[in-house]
């Protein structure tokens, strides 16, 4: 049986999406927290996601800078990225009680919550004061510091994360627990 154009072209996207994922994955470069091996009594411990599901839609490569300007009567958007870049979408859904582990990002993260209501929580707040998000609702990261995303709730919560970084780069950094929060 034949397969038509656009299906040959979306089974070559999946097919070259995977392979990239997996070569990126392989590369020892990549890493984005110690191995258990090397972790001391003393080393911070990295946290790993629970509940949370991520497939990455897709990810793809600038190899320029971008500068993007637009005005429409009194509103106007400007965005500036002097170096090439990746961008990469991602589907995350959140089970209840489910949450992304403490980590920061390469870049800065837009994620809208699409159902559900997420509460994301700062390393670096003293009073890890909950930052809640529903269904509609933008969550922008700068991915400098350590952050987690977590659904406090009894019902799932979905979002797409728009990430920025570096091109070739991990797009999570896992980091230890903060010290701030109790969770």
């Amino acid at each position: 049986m034949a397969v038509a154009a656009p299906a040959r072209k979306r089974h070559a996207l999946i097919t070259l999406t995977f392979a990239a994922v997996a070569v990126a994955c392989s590369d020892p470069q990549q890493a984005t927290s110690p191995s258990q091996k090397n972790l001391t009594a003393d080393a911070p411990r990295y946290t790993a996601g629970v509940g949370l599901a991520g497939p990455l839609l897709g990810r793809a490569s600038s190899p320029e800078g971008l500068k993007l300007k637009r005005k429409n009567g009194k509103w106007e958007f400007d965005m500036n990225a002097k170096d090439p870049f990746d961008l990469a979408v991602q589907s995350l859904t959140f089970q209840p009680g489910g949450h992304s582990g403490w980590h920061s990002h390469p870049g800065p993260v837009l994620l809208q919550v699409t159902s559900g209501t997420v509460t994301f929580y700062e390393a670096d707040d003293p009073s890890c004061t909950p930052v809640v998000k529903t269904a509609g609702q933008l969550f922008m990261e700068t991915g400098e510091h350590s952050h987690i995303g977590r659904n406090e709730t009894g019902t799932t919560a979905t979002a797409i994360a728009v990430v920025f970084a570096p091109p070739g780069s991990a797009l999570r950094i896992d980091e230890p627990a903060s010290s701030n929060c109790s969770f």
